[in-house]
């Protein structure tokens, strides 16, 4: 799939974490089954030479900003320069608890987190003392291939989140579950926390996780189809695929296809080659070079 996507003239490719499931599946099929995103992405860097490499999103509060420079270092190496490197809060206790996590405070955290790993990926000689991370007066090599860094995408749906987005990300990704109706609400607030902190912000990369699922015409299992207010990116694929000039229009700049969260492709439970056919049929269909 990944060697095929860069053939039809897509931009990037995208992974996802999800460390655990509960076992009363609530939180959802999709989560049950979820394989490590930077180990994927490293994977994929052997397979490809131009695509875009990305991550929506390793939580950053599950590992050390030491470790995960490292690791996307590393990354960023191996692809040549590919990487970009989505970041986020988690939400499910399940895992903050596995992981030895806090919620104590996670959004100063998170600052704190991002100034670390910049620090680490660029400069020579590094050293932070702050009020949660401490690194003494050492060296991180090698360093990545883009520079100042890698891209640094937050994602986030609460207004603080998308603030911090704007004030020191390159870009915001959105969730799985986004109003996709009034997603460009989300983009003026990122937006404008980006002109306050005296950033352009025509330079920030807004990308939409495009939860899409694909349905006959006749709308069999698509709430609201046979109106006008069948939801964004569910229909058929022309209909998905005119749905991406819509969020165009609402400020999104990149947007990226997810199958995973259609239970008839992404459940353990689903048919595996029916889920290959399926998705190479949207794969081929929605290329932007079709």
């Amino acid at each position: 799939m990944a060697r095929r996507a860069e053939e039809l003239g897509y931009d990037s490719l995208w992974t996802f974490q999800r460390l655990l499931s509960d076992v009363d599946g609530h939180i959802g099929e999709m989560y049950r089954s979820v394989h490590d995103p930077l180990i994927a992405l490293a994977y994929a860097a052997a397979l490809t030479n131009r695509i875009r490499l990305s991550v929506a999103v390793v939580n950053l509060p599950f590992v050390s900003p030491t470790l995960l420079a490292k690791q996307t270092a590393t990354i960023d190496i191996l692809c040549g320069g590919r990487l970009d490197v989505g970041l986020g809060l988690g939400w499910a206790d399940d895992e903050y608890t596995a992981s030895g996590a806090t919620k104590h405070r996670v959004g100063r955290r998170a600052e704190e987190y991002i100034a670390v790993l910049k620090t680490l990926w660029t400069d020579d000689v590094v050293q932070h003392d702050g009020e949660f991370y401490h690194i003494p007066r050492t060296r991180m090599e090698p360093k990545p291939v883009q520079k100042p860094h890698p891209p640094i995408l937050l994602g986030g749906t609460a207004a603080p989140a998308l603030r911090r987005a704007g004030r020191l990300a390159d870009g915001w990704v959105s969730s799985s579950r986004a109003d996709l109706v009034n997603i460009g609400a989300s983009v003026d607030v990122v937006k404008s926390a980006a002109a306050e902190a005296g950033r352009d912000p025509a330079s920030l990369r807004f990308i939409c996780r495009g939860s899409v699922r694909v349905r006959d015409a006749d709308g069999a299992g698509v709430a609201g189809a046979a109106g006008s207010d069948r939801p964004p990116l569910m229909g058929t694929l022309e209909e998905i695929r005119a749905d991406f000039d819509v969020l165009a229009g609402r400020g999104i700049t990149e947007l990226f296809v997810d199958l995973n969260f259609d239970p008839q492709i992404g459940s353990p439970d689903a048919d595996p080659a029916d889920s290959l056919r399926r998705a190479d049929e949207a794969l081929t269909t929605l290329a932007p070079t079709v």
